[in-house]
């Protein structure tokens, strides 16, 4: 598609709108607190909706409309694992880590959490849990990247190569100079966006496709396997564990825990949730009534499917340029931009934190001035994302593979250790260690050995989840016992959060 002037003016608009955030914000940061966290200072809408955005990704717009696309309903099983994945780690992980962090030496990032948390002076929880996050992230960052580029290429008509750059330099640029509130105000902007993106599409494909009977219709002609929730047998009950296993990968995503860390308090949280789950149910309904119902579209008009067939995960992309005024097309495909940037920014932001907090701070210049910290960490910012954009380099990247893979790694690597630190006041430094490597290792492995994400292939996230949580209570148990004042601090926190009804 050649680019009109109405999506460049659009997307200049939207483009120039997410800068002035990002340099609002840079008027209000401070210190390097207000860099890593804003200074704990978020309300329940912006958490909300913060944490949504810098959860979804371009995926929400591309990867998961694809897979509904290509599979038919059974992908569904993603977003109910989801769904009760991230309901779970509202209720249930956001204000204990909220108070715990606060109570652990004012913990700003995971790491910084962990070391705390089971003081440790050795500082090898610190080191892991940072190199983690960085390997994984960077494979992170480059799912965003090739959203971005792929966005850009099929818009503007951009070689991929020089896509993926223009898709990148504006996030970097209001991450760099704005820090946590550039992006946690940009991800509230840009989760109203992708919203009303995803309100607004499946509506108007219901009426080019003459009404959701009619779809249905054209689907059973055209590809009746896709109405099966089972695929005929093909996705057996491992399949469906794999699908529904994405639930557990929340509770170890290093850049939704830091929208819990840094909310205003633990009251903040009930409201938070109901936003929040609000807003990712509607989202992920979307999403996949596109996918759904541009199978039954593409069916009834095959001359526009090319660009579909070649690549399923355009078909978000495809549907609005097909069906919108250039207008209103330019704000709606500014959603997968919004998607993108939301979550690659909160991304290249961890990343940033581990750098500065955990290894320029905790091994080089402990010292360090404020701000000296911050231009560590937007220096930081700027190489990560250099990293991942030569991750993405390869033009026939998918979005949702390298999601699932970095989805599994933070989530069996930390997602055990983190839900039994906070609580289980048994759990100690080594079982901790222990459980993250368990994870991590277990992930790479049987990502080399499986055989794909469906029918005999167990998603990753399961068996690594199973083996770093029996990891941790195994040495925990076999280890000493926490000292006596890591085990106050846990009561502490327990009856803190008692207190507030939590």
């Amino acid at each position: 598609m050649t680019a009109s002037t109405p999506l460049i003016v659009t997307f200049l608009l939207y483009l120039l709108a997410m800068v002035g955030i990002g340099f609002v914000a840079w008027r209000s940061t401070k210190n390097f607190d207000d860099y890593i966290l804003g200074g704990r200072s978020l309300g329940p809408g912006v958490t909300a909706l913060s944490a949504g955005a810098s959860d979804m990704s371009g995926w929400l717009l591309m990867g998961l409309p694809g897979a509904m696309y290509l599979g038919g309903v059974s992908e569904a099983w993603i977003a109910i694992g989801l769904v009760a994945g991230a309901w779970a780690n509202w209720k249930f992980v956001a204000g204990p880590l909220r108070v715990y962090t606060e109570r652990t030496d004012n913990a700003l990032t995971l790491p910084d959490f962990f070391t705390s948390r089971f003081h440790d002076t050795g500082r090898a929880l610190r080191v892991l849990s940072a190199v983690v996050i960085l390997v994984f992230f960077a494979v992170y960052c480059a799912s965003g990247i090739v959203a971005g580029g792929r966005l850009f290429e099929s818009v503007f008509g951009l070689p991929y190569a020089q896509a993926i750059w223009w898709g990148a330099a504006v996030t970097i640029l209001y991450t760099l100079v704005g820090g946590f509130l550039a992006v946690s105000w940009t991800d509230t902007a840009q989760g109203v966006l992708m919203l009303f993106a995803l309100l607004l599409t499946p509506i108007l494909l219901i009426v080019a496709t003459g009404g959701f009977d009619s779809t249905l219709a054209a689907i059973r002609a055209e590809a009746p396997a896709r109405l099966d929730w089972f695929r005929g047998g093909e996705l057996g009950l491992v399949g469906i564990v794999s699908l529904i296993a994405w639930g557990l990968g929340y509770f170890g995503q290093p850049h939704i825990l830091a929208r819990f860390m840094a909310a205003g308090g633990v009251h903040t949280i009930p409201v938070a949730r109901r936003i929040g789950m609000t807003w990712m149910i509607l989202c992920l309904a979307g999403s996949l009534t596109v996918g759904f119902l541009g199978i039954g579209y593409f069916a009834e008009h095959p001359e526009s499917a090319g660009p579909v067939i070649a690549n399923p995960e355009r078909v978000f992309i495809a549907v609005v340029e097909l069906l919108f005024n250039p207008w209103v097309a330019g704000v709606i495909l500014s959603a997968i931009l919004a998607a993108v940037m939301s979550t690659l920014s909160s991304q290249l932001l961890v990343c940033s934190s581990v750098l500065s907090e955990d290894f320029y701070r905790g091994f080089l210049r402990k010292q360090a001035s404020q701000t000296e910290l911050v231009w560590v960490g937007r220096g930081s910012v700027l190489l990560v994302a250099l990293v991942a954009m030569w991750l993405a380099r390869d033009p026939d990247s998918r979005v949702l593979g390298l999601v699932s893979y970095a989805w599994a790694g933070f989530g069996a690597a930390f997602g055990p250790v983190v839900l039994l630190a906070l609580f289980w006041q048994r759990m100690t430094r080594n079982g901790a260690l222990t459980g993250m490597v368990a994870g991590a290792a277990t992930v790479i492995l049987w990502k080399q050995v499986a055989v794909g994400m469906y029918g005999s292939g167990l998603y990753e996230i399961v068996p690594g989840f199973i083996a770093a949580t029996v990891a941790i209570i195994l040495v925990s148990r076999l280890d000493r016992e926490p000292p006596q004042e890591i085990q106050a601090v846990h009561m502490q926190v327990r009856a803190s959060l008692r207190e507030t009804g939590y």
